[in-house]
């Protein structure tokens, strides 16, 4: 790559990506965060987004900003740009969507995009999915943000390459597991979820979503160290996984926080009895190396449809429950 098309300062900017890139280890989920987040900053977009061919679908397996709101979201990859950009393998940029009989318009619409750069993720000689930067503004994008863009799915196509080693099957599930406790992680929560709530919606079913957050994480990290800390989060998840049943979905959303979708309850009576048979089990004894380790958790939930049919209003009702039990507890603590 010639590059002057780039200036001195994208690519010192893309130098200290690459850095914090290698920091995140072999977790291709938080690398596929950090790369959406970058590479927005570095574009000056409003969005971006790591779409992964699963089947005939683009699935959003990671998001920042405008985008953030549709992580696991499906797409056709057929009638889009990101089909187009799939079968030439190459970079296309479309800089005013109404303009563009490539572009799914509907899609785009829906959300919010007026201009977008998509670039191929290659690994091993296959398409694996697209890397894509997204504008409310038409005309935003220019020549620069393309070659940018190439040098970030270089870095995505690296770790995807590392992830490929052994099994081809290996890259979707480093994409959708969290590296640390081997649970789902939050995209392929959403991926789930959205899945659920149009399956229940058509067939008049009920299931819940439980909020989890650690509590004492920050107090086990200064008082044992981080080590203690990420085995509290790993002997969180275990005990969460063994509470629930085989249609049940947990998942670790980011630092100390879960999230479940209980497929299996109809009401608040059966979501509040699991959610006291989670509890149950998480305070329950736990030693590291030697030492005694409160394990202590705040937890809410939200009942579809009782509680809304929508995912974001579900997601915010189970938080707010959540919430409100972690400040009753501190409450208590403050009293004592």
């Amino acid at each position: 790559m010639n590059q002057n098309s780039v200036s001195n300062e994208k690519l010192l900017e893309i130098i200290n990506v690459q850095t914090e890139v290698a920091q995140q280890g072999m977790d291709l989920g938080c690398i596929m965060d950090l790369v959406t987040q970058r590479t927005q900053q570095i574009t000056y977009a409003d969005g971006a987004s790591v779409e992964l061919i699963e089947d005939k679908e683009l699935v959003y397996s990671a998001a920042s900003g405008m985008a953030e709101k549709f992580l696991g979201l499906r797409l056709k990859i057929d009638n889009s740009l990101s089909g187009e950009c799939i079968k030439a393998r190459i970079p296309l940029i479309s800089n005013d969507i109404e303009l563009d009989d490539r572009v799914n318009k509907i899609a785009c619409r829906q959300i919010g995009l007026n201009s977008m750069i998509v670039v191929p993720l290659i690994c091993r000689g296959e398409v694996v999915g697209i890397i894509k930067v997204l504008s409310s503004n038409a005309g935003h994008f220019k020549e620069e943000d393309i070659k940018i863009l190439e040098l970030m799915s270089g870095l995505i196509a690296a770790e995807m390459f590392s992830a490929m080693r052994n099994e081809e099957s290996e890259l979707l599930f480093k994409a959708t597991h969290d590296s640390l406790t081997g649970i789902s992680n939050r995209a392929l929560f959403y991926d789930r979820l959205r899945q659920k709530l149009a399956k229940a919606a058509n067939r008049q079913e009920n299931f819940g979503i439980i909020t989890l957050d650690m509590d004492g994480l920050k107090e086990i990290n200064d008082k044992l160290g981080h080590r203690a800390g990420d085995a509290a989060i790993k002997e969180i998840a275990v005990r969460i996984k063994t509470s629930l049943q085989e249609m049940d979905l947990v998942s670790r959303l980011g630092g100390d926080e879960f999230g479940i979708i209980a497929g299996n309850v109809s009401d608040k009576n059966e979501i509040v009895a699991m959610i006291h048979q989670i509890d149950s089990k998480i305070t329950r004894p736990f030693e590291f190396e030697g030492q005694n380790v409160n394990l202590r958790a705040s937890i809410g939930y939200a009942l579809f449809s009782e509680d809304g049919i929508e995912l974001e209003v579900l997601i915010e009702k189970a938080d707010k429950s959540m919430y409100e039990v972690k400040r009753e507890r501190k409450g208590a603590a403050n009293v004592r």
